[in-house]
């Protein structure tokens, strides 16, 4: 793995497949590198950015689709990718990627868990939640003790988002973003894009599947049973099965 200012890369730049993967609040890039290296194994070269307000970096405007312009530059000089996967906040930022992908290459999109909808209570205690976590500035130990389905290494990585994350930004991607309600943003998908939604377990996480729209073309839609909200530390197999899915497809 190579860390920049602004992404983390791993594998060949000259690899026949590459894979974008857009990280969650309090996240960072370095976030993903259990998923990274199996993906390297599988072939792909792999970028992982920053978004504004992690990994050091620092913004004035945190609404979504700031943050997902500030992206455009990984698709300069007509830059493909096979895959894009998002956890969480990403995943929103991905949906909002979906004009700067190219409309003569396949896309497969997947995505762990996206808040599309969030409102009245569960908004709220969302932001309390993430603030706290910010000021509290858990250890690694600590994750691991609250989280024993998770390697060391991504507990370690858990803490160190949260560590260089800007606790501005986080107000602000909840206050420029309000109300919270991005299933718009599935209303057009391209035919070229094929998209994935992998949902937690509603019994481990607060949520409103409702909210989920079931009724959308090239969207498919599976909830993974006794899988918490990072799903990237707790189910990394369920994410590579949808690759394999998709080269197998493509």
């Amino acid at each position: 793995m190579s860390t920049s200012m602004s992404a983390s890369h791993w594998g060949s730049p000259t690899a026949s497949k590459r894979a974008l993967l857009i990280h969650g609040l309090t996240m960072s890039s370095q976030s993903w590198e259990g998923i990274a290296q199996l993906l390297v194994i599988e072939g792909f070269f792999v970028v992982a950015p920053n978004l504004l307000g992690h990994g050091w970096r620092r913004g004035t405007d945190y609404r979504i689709s700031t943050l997902a312009e500030d992206l455009r530059p990984y698709f300069a000089i007509d830059t493909t990718y096979n895959v894009i996967i998002g956890h969480s906040l990403g995943s929103v930022v991905t949906l909002s990627l979906l004009p700067f992908l190219p409309k003569t290459k396949e896309t497969n999109i997947i995505l762990l868990d996206p808040p599309l909808e969030s409102t009245g209570e569960i908004f709220k205690n969302a932001k309390i939640a993430f603030l706290k976590e910010i000021a509290d500035r858990r250890t690694t130990d600590e994750f691991m003790a609250e989280n024993p389905a998770w390697s060391r290494r991504d507990s370690m990585l858990r803490a160190l988002g949260v560590y260089m994350c800007d606790r501005t930004a986080v107000e602000r991607i909840f206050e420029h973003n309000t109300p919270w309600c991005f299933n718009g943003l599935l209303e057009n998908i391209p035919p070229h894009v094929k998209i994935t939604f992998l949902i937690s377990d509603p019994g481990f996480v607060v949520r409103h599947l409702e909210h989920i729209p079931v009724d959308v073309a090239r969207l498919n839609i599976k909830v993974l049973n006794r899988i918490g909200h990072w799903i990237q530390y707790e189910a990394p197999n369920a994410i590579m099965d949808e690759v394999a899915l998709s080269k197998a497809k493509l």
